[in-house]
C-alpha cells in the first residue's frame, strides 16, 4: 500500500530555513546585471543580452541552432547578419557595431565570425562536459575533486537508421569500458562512493530507450518492447560484469507510458530483478507524473529490490505544449509553472516518505524545490543512502557546491559530443536559463528572497487541460496511439471489420439500392487473396436513372435551407468520430494504408464535413453593397447535378470531402468512387443516409470510369464534375466536359485534382535529422502512393554525400510488411498494376542513374520496396513522370539558385518542401518555389483542413483548394440581385426620423 502524503506544514518552516542558507551560498558578491556593466566575456555578454530581449533571445537562438551546419567563416558571418539584421531585432551597441561589415568575406566580417563562434562554442563548453571520452574523464575527475558524483549522456544525432541505434549501444559499451578502467585509478570519496556502510558505484551512465531502436512506436508496443529489451538487456549485462550503474532517461510524452512498461516488465526477469544499481525517470511537469509514481510504487513492493527514480521538472515543455495544440489533443504538461513546482514537491514528499522501497535522486536547481526534499529527509531521517541530489552540468554550479558543502550527495548530469549533435541540448539549456520564469534567473536578477522561496501557487489555467488553435476551426484530433486504450480500440475494430468481409454492396440509387448485372471483387492488396468485398457495377442505363433522380431532386435540395444542409454534414461528422476506428480498419484492409494514416484520413473527412459546414452558412450570409435608394445584394446558388469522381489513395477523406462541398452548397451528387475502394465509399454512403440525406440528393454509383464514368461526365444535366486522380484521366475529363452536348443549355465545370512529382530541397544549412527524417516520411508514407508524396529531393553539394549516407540507411530501416501489422511503415501498392508500372520505373531508373537501395519485400501481396536513386540528371525520367510508388530520385546541386530552377522543372506544381536555416533561402523558396503548398522545415504530406488548404497548378490541375475558403465557391453561382428603393420620389433612409 502506497504511504500517502502528509498535509504536515511543518516540512514548510523547515524548507524556509534550509533554503534560505543555500540561497545566501548561490548568490555571488554582485549581481548578474551589475557585471553586466563591467567587461565581460563574449559567451557572458551573449547570454546577458538574450535574458534583456525576447526578439534578440528568438534570433539568437535560432543561429546558434543553425552554427554547427556552417563551414566557413563568411558562412558564419551571412547568417549572422541574415538573423540578427533584422530591423525588428533590437540590437546593443557592441552587437550592432560587430554586424556593420558590408560582405561576409571582408575582413570585418570574419572578426565577427570568429567572435561569434568562438563564444558560442565556449557556451557549449559551459553545458557539454566534453566532446570525446577523453575530455570527459578529465571533467569527472575534476567533479570528483570537489565531492560530487556523476551520470553521463551521450549527446548524439536522433537516431533514425538501425545502424544508428546498434552505435549507440556500442559508444555506451565503451563508454562504460573506460569510465570504469579508469575509475581503477580514483581514491574513493566517501561522500559520493560510500552511503550507510553501503558501497556505491563509481561510474554510472543514462540512456535514452528510444536510441535503441530507431522504429521506436507506441503503435508497435510488442515489436518496440522486443527490440528494445534486447539491446536493454546487453547493456545491463555489461554494466554488471563492470560494476557500473545505468539510468534510464525519459523523453517526450508520447513514450512514456511504453517506457515504464519495458521497464517495468524486463526489470522483474529473475536476471534482473535483485539489480539495485538501475533507475528511471519522473518528469513532474507531467499532469499524470502524481499517479505514475503511486502506481510505480506498489511495482517497487512487488519486485523487492530497491531502484533510483530521478525527478525532475521536464525538458520539453514547448515541444508538448505545442505539438499537442497541433494535434488537436489534451495538452499534457502544465501550463503553468508553479504548478510543476508544486507537484514536484509533491512527488517529492511521495517518493521520500516511501524510501523504504526506493531511492529518490532530486534533480533541480531550484534552492526551494531542494531545500523542500532536504527537509522532508531530514524530517523522515530517511538514510543518507536513499536520495540524493542532483544538477545538469554548468547548471547550478554554486547550489551543488553548498550542498555537497552541507554534507549531502549530489550527482551532476553531463552530457557528452560532438557540437553538432549536442545544439539541441545546448538551446534547451540556454532557454532555460534565460527564461523569465526561470529560478536561475530570477535568482541572478536578485529577485526578493520571499518572492524566490515562496510555496508555488498554482494558476487556474496550471489544472486545464485540452487542445486547440486560437479560435481557430476546430479540427478533429486523430488518435494518440500511446494510449493503450486507442491500440485495444484499433484491434478490437479488426475483430469487428473481418466478420464483414466478402459482402456485396450494391449502388444506392434515387434512395434505393439497386441489384446490377456486373459486379466486382475489391481485395487486400497486402492479401488478394482475400475479398473485401464484392462491388455492383452500374451499367449505363443505371447511371441514366441515377442522373434523373438527382435532377429531380434539385429544386428541392436547393430550396432546403443551408442550416439544415449544413446539419446533415455535421450528424455525418460525428457519425464518422462513432465509427472512426472501424472506418480506419476498412482503409487499412481495401486499400493498403497503414493505421495511423488511415485514422488521419478519417480526421480529414470529418474536418471536410464540419468546415465546409461552417463555410456554407458564412456564404448563405451573402454581401450587401447598398447606396441610398438602392439595395445590392450579393448572393449565391447551386450549380446542380455534380459528378464526384474519387480516387483510392484517400477512399474516405477525398470522397468525402467532394462529395460534401457539392451537397452543402445545395448540388444533387453522384459519388463514383474508384473500384479498388468502391467498399469504403459504401461505407461514407451509409454515414450520409444515416445522417439524413434525403432520397435522390445524394447517390453512390460505383462503375467502370471507361462506360459510366464517362457517359456521366458528358451527359447534359450534369452542371460540375469534381474529379481527383491521374492527369491523363483529368485531361480527358476536362476535354470531354467542354464539349456542349445537344440540349445542354450550361458551361460545365471542372475541379480536377491531378497528381505531382514533388521536390524536396535541402540546403547546406539544413538541420539533417530533420530533413531525413521528412524525407523518409513524404515519400515511403503509404508506399508513396500520396499526389503530395516527395519524389525528387535536390541536395547541396556540401550537404549530399552525408544526407545520402542517412537516406539510404534510414529507409534501409523501414518496416515493410502487410498494412494491418502495428509494426509496418511500408505497405503494399494498391493492386497488380501498379505494381508493374512502378517496377517499370525502376528498371528505367537503373538505366539512367545509380541504385542506392531497393529494399526488398514480401512476396504475398502487390508490394515494392522503397527505392532511392541517387547522381539523378534533372532530365531523367523517373524525375520527370509521376511514379505514384516508393521511388525516390536524389539530385546533386552546385547552389540554392540551381537548386530552385531544378526543383520547378517539371510539369506539376502540387507540393514541394525545404530544409533549411538560412532566412534568405526561406525568403527566396517562398518567392519563387511554384508549388501549391510549400512546407518549410517538416514533411510536405500531411494537410489539414484549414490550416492547410491542398491544390497545386500547372498540370497538378485546376480548381481552389481543398479545405479552404474559397472551394465551396466552385460549387455555387454568384448572383446579384439590385432593387431600385425608391417611391415617387421617397426612398427610405436609415439614421433620419
Amino acid at each position: 500500500m502506497v504511504v500517502q502524503i502528509s498535509s504536515d506544514s511543518s516540512y514548510e518552516l523547515k524548507t524556509q530555513e534550509i533554503a534560505k542558507q543555500l540561497l545566501i551560498a548561490t548568490r555571488e558578491n554582485k549581481s548578474f546585471f551589475a557585471q553586466m556593466r563591467d567587461q565581460m566575456r563574449w559567451d557572458d555578454k551573449l547570454l546577458a543580452w538574450a535574458m534583456a530581449s525576447p526578439g534578440l533571445r528568438v534570433q539568437l537562438f535560432r543561429f546558434i541552432d543553425t552554427l554547427p551546419a556552417l563551414r566557413s567563416k563568411p558562412e558564419v558571418a551571412r547568417h549572422l547578419q541574415e538573423y540578427l539584421g533584422d530591423e525588428s531585432v533590437e540590437l546593443p551597441t557592441a552587437l550592432k557595431g560587430m554586424l556593420n561589415f558590408a560582405s561576409p568575406d571582408s575582413m570585418p566580417g570574419t572578426v565577427a565570425a570568429t567572435t561569434v563562434n568562438t563564444a558560442v562554442e565556449t557556451l557549449a563548453h559551459k553545458y557539454i562536459a566534453g566532446e570525446n571520452i577523453k575530455q570527459v574523464i578529465k571533467t569527472v575527475e575534476s567533479l570528483r575533486k570537489q565531492k560530487m558524483a556523476f551520470t553521463i549522456d551521450l549527446l548524439g544525432e536522433a537516431v533514425i537508421t538501425e545502424a544508428e541505434a546498434q552505435s549507440y549501444l556500442d559508444r555506451y559499451l565503451e563508454l562504460m569500458e573506460q569510465l570504469t578502467d579508469a575509475a581503477k585509478s580514483w581514491s574513493t570519496v566517501e561522500a559520493i562512493d560510500k552511503a550507510d556502510g553501503e558501497d556505491l558505484p563509481k561510474v554510472q551512465v543514462s540512456v535514452k530507450l528510444t536510441a535503441f531502436y530507431s522504429q521506436f512506436d507506441p503503435l508497435d508496443a510488442k515489436g518496440s518492447e522486443e527490440r528494445v529489451s534486447d539491446r536493454i538487456r546487453l547493456l545491463l549485462r555489461r554494466a554488471a560484469q563492470l560494476g557500473a550503474a545505468v539510468h534510464f532517461d525519459m523523453e517526450q510524452y508520447a513514450y512514456k507510458d511504453i517506457t515504464l512498461s519495458i521497464l517495468k516488465k524486463l526489470l522483474l526477469e529473475d536476471e534482473f530483478r535483485s539489480r539495485t544499481d538501475v533507475g528511471m525517470t519522473i518528469q513532474a511537469y507531467l499532469r499524470d507524473s502524481e499517479q505514475d509514481v503511486k502506481d510505480l510504487i506498489p511495482w517497487l513492493k512487488e519486485r523487492g529490490y530497491p531502484l533510483t527514480v530521478r525527478l525532475v521538472k521536464g525538458a520539453y515543455w514547448d515541444q508538448e505544449t505545442i505539438k499537442s495544440m497541433q494535434k488537436d489533443w489534451p495538452v499534457p504538461v502544465y501550463s503553468d509553472k508553479a504548478a510543476t513546482d508544486a507537484n514536484f514537491e509533491k512527488i517529492t514528499q511521495l517518493l521520500l516518505e516511501n524510501h523504504e522501497y526506493l531511492y529518490s535522486a532530486i534533480g533541480s536547481h531550484n534552492v526551494r524545490s531542494q531545500a523542500r526534499a532536504i527537509a522532508i529527509a531530514e524530517t523522515l531521517k530517511v538514510p543518507r543512502r536513499r536520495f540524493e541530489m542532483q544538477v545538469l552540468y554548468g547548471m547550478g554550479d554554486k547550489l551543488a557546491k553548498s550542498l555537497v558543502d552541507k554534507g549531502y550527495r549530489v550527482r551532476v548530469y553531463c552530457p557528452y559530443g560532438d557540437l553538432l549533435p549536442g545544439m539541441a541540448y545546448l538551446i534547451r539549456r540556454l532557454l532555460e536559463n534565460t527564461a523569465n520564469s526561470s529560478f536561475l534567473r530570477q535568482n541572478l536578477e536578485e529577485r526578493p528572497v520571499e518572492e524566490l522561496l515562496a510555496p508555488p501557487t498554482p494558476s487556474n489555467s496550471a489544472v486545464n487541460g485540452g487542445g486547440g488553435t486560437n479560435g481557430a476551426f476546430p479540427n478533429a484530433a486523430d488518435t494518440d496511439y500511446a494510449e493503450i486504450e486507442a491500440r485495444a480500440r484499433s484491434q478490437q475494430a479488426y475483430a469487428t471489420v473481418r466478420p464483414q468481409l466478402g459482402k456485396t454492396y450494391l449502388p444506392l440509387i434515387n434512395g434505393e439500392y439497386v441489384n446490377t448485372a456486373e459486379t466486382v471483387d475489391s481485395v487486400n492488396p497486402s492479401n488478394p487473396s482475400e475479398i473485401i468485398g464484392k462491388v455492383g457495377l452500374i451499367s449505363i442505363e443505371q447511371a441514366e436513372q441515377a442522373i434523373q433522380a438527382a435532377k429531380a431532386a434539385f429544386p428541392g435540395w436547393r430550396k432546403t435551407p443551408v442550416r439544415q444542409r449544413a446539419g446533415v454534414l455535421r450528424k455525418a461528422a460525428d457519425l464518422m468520430e462513432l465509427r472512426r476506428a472501424e472506418l480506419s480498419a476498412w482503409v487499412v484492409l481495401e486499400v493498403g494504408k497503414a493505421v495511423r494514416e488511415a485514422d488521419g484520413e478519417v480526421s480529414e473527412a470529418i474536418d471536410f464535413c464540419r468546415y465546409y459546414a461552417d463555410e456554407m452558412e458564412r456564404l448563405d450570409e451573402g454581401y450587401k453593397y447598398d447606396i441610398a435608394g438602392e439595395t445590392n445584394r450579393y448572393i449565391y446558388q447551386p450549380r446542380g447535378v455534380t459528378v464526384v469522381i474519387s480516387p483510392w489513395n484517400f477512399p474516405i477523406a477525398i470522397a468525402t470531402g467532394m462529395a460534401v462541398a457539392a451537397l452543402v452548397t445545395g448540388n444533387c451528387t453522384l459519388l463514383k468512387p474508384a473500384e479498388t475502394s468502391s467498399v469504403i465509399a459504401a461505407k461514407i454512403t451509409e454515414i450520409l443516409v444515416e445522417a439524413g440525406i434525403p432520397k435522390g440528393v445524394f447517390q453512390y454509383v460505383p462503375g467502370r470510369g471507361s462506360q459510366a464514368g464517362a457517359y456521366m461526365v458528358k451527359h447534359p444535366d450534369v452542371h460540375l464534375i469534381a474529379f481527383t486522380g491521374s492527369q491523363e484521366v483529368g485531361c480527358r475529363i476536362y476535354a470531354d466536359a467542354a464539349i456542349l452536348q445537344p440540349g445542354q443549355k450550361h458551361l460545365k465545370r471542372v475541379i480536377a485534382e491531378m497528381g505531382g512529382k514533388n521536390g524536396i530541397i535541402v540546403d547546406e544549412s539544413a538541420d539533417l535529422d530533420q530533413a531525413v527524417a521528412g524525407v523518409v516520411y513524404s515519400a515511403f508514407g503509404y508506399s508513396g502512393q500520396k499526389c503530395s508524396a516527395c519524389s525528387r529531393v535536390i541536395v547541396l553539394e556540401p550537404v549530399y554525400e552525408a544526407f545520402v549516407a542517412r537516406l539510404v540507411e534510414a529507409t534501409r530501416s523501414l518496416n515493410v510488411g502487410e498494412a494491418h501489422l502495428p509494426s509496418t511503415q511500408v505497405g503494399p501498392v494498391i493492386d497488380a498494376t501498379a505494381q508493374a508500372r512502378i517496377r517499370d520505373y525502376i528498371e528505367k531508373g537503373r538505366a539512367e542513374a545509380k541504385l542506392a537501395l531497393e529494399m526488398p519485400s514480401p512476396d504475398n501481396g502487390y508490394f515494392v520496396g522503397p527505392t532511392i536513386f541517387t547522381e539523378v540528371p534533372p532530365e531523367a525520367t523517373i524525375v520527370q513522370e509521376e511514379i505514384f510508388g516508393p521511388v525516390v530520385a536524389v539530385m546533386r546541386v552546385k547552389n540554392f539558385q540551381e537548386a530552385i530552377a531544378v526543383a520547378n522543372n517539371t510539369n506539376f506544381a502540387l507540393t514541394g518542401g525545404l530544409y533549411s536555416r538560412t532566412p534568405s533561402h526561406i525568403e527566396q523558396a517562398q518567392a519563387e518555389f511554384e508549388v501549391g503548398n510549400l512546407y518549410i522545415n517538416r514533411g510536405i504530406t500531411g494537410a489539414i483542413v484549414s490550416r492547410q488548404p491542398f491544390g497545386g497548378f500547372k498540370l497538378s490541375g485546376v480548381g481552389s483548394k481543398a479545405g479552404g475558403p474559397d472551394y465551396l465557391l466552385q460549387f455555387l453561382e454568384p448572383r446579384v440581385i439590385t432593387e431600385n428603393i425608391q417611391r415617387q420620389g421617397f426612398a427610405p433612409i436609415e439614421g433620419v426620423d
